[in-house]
């Protein structure tokens, strides 16, 4: 099954990950839409024959204006999300909690409710989440962000069963990226805060010795699209260099 002319839909797509999952897509022939909030629009518009939509997930408004019209979809990316702070769970207010979940796992409900309609109409279509590693690896001071990406992966695999066989729904799961994430996130910041993570020390703690780059993490989401997955739903893979093994 070749790609060209597929339309594939990116959520958070001006993101590191998101970038460089675009350019991927665009040679392998997919049409790509991104969606990302507009000051991320405005500071990393996509580039080469890609359409773009503003977006702000923790507004339904918002998602259903733009999922609007955009027709059959064949693959749909969630790679929104962002954490708050480094803090412990004792520490973290109330604002903050509600912050991390309406950014995280409700933006993902959302997101998700908002394109099954749109993928049921494509041609073997696929969603995939990316989560994190802390949904699985808990670490102290990481516990609310932790929490969402756990929510959505019980969410990938909800969905996995309810919109089988129609829809395979699976997840990936990176652990650190380098990417503006670290040093406060695309569209949320200037991106060029100090990241509290020491990389140095990460890289040594990790089998394959480095940080992950965006190109790790988008081999593993164009398979999950692809008919090379085409009998996976439901699943999660761990991408991490060996760091942790679920």
């Amino acid at each position: 099954m070749s790609d060209s002319g597929r339309h594939l839909v990116l959520l958070g797509g001006c993101g590191g990950i998101g970038r460089s999952l675009t350019a991927r897509a665009l040679t392998d022939g997919w049409r790509v839409t991104v969606l990302d909030l507009p000051a991320s629009l405005e500071r990393h518009a996509p580039q080469g024959d890609v359409m773009s939509r503003p977006i702000d997930v923790s507004d339904p408004a918002s998602v259903e204006s733009a999922f609007d019209g955009l027709g059959p979809l064949d693959g749909f990316v969630n790679l929104a999300g962002f954490m708050t702070g480094l803090r412990s769970i004792e520490e973290t207010g109330l604002a903050e909690f509600d912050e991390a979940m309406t950014g995280n796992f409700r933006g993902a409900f959302l997101a998700a409710k908002a394109a099954l309609p749109h993928l049921r109409k494509g041609n073997a279509p696929s969603m995939v989440n990316i989560v994190s590693g802390l949904a699985s690896n808990v670490r102290p001071g990481y516990g609310i962000y932790g929490a969402a990406k756990a929510g959505m992966v019980h969410l990938t695999k909800t969905l996995a069963l309810e919109a089988a066989p129609a829809i395979r729904i699976n997840a990936v799961g990176p652990a650190a990226v380098d990417t503006a994430f670290l040093r406060g996130g695309t569209g949320r910041s200037d991106e060029d805060q100090e990241t509290k993570l020491d990389i140095e020390a990460y890289a040594r703690m990790t089998p394959l010795a480095r940080l992950a780059t965006p190109e790790d993490v988008v081999g593993p989401i164009m398979f999950l699209l692809g008919p090379d997955s085409g009998f996976m739903t439901g699943q999660v893979l761990w991408v991490n260099g060996g760091g942790y093994m679920p």
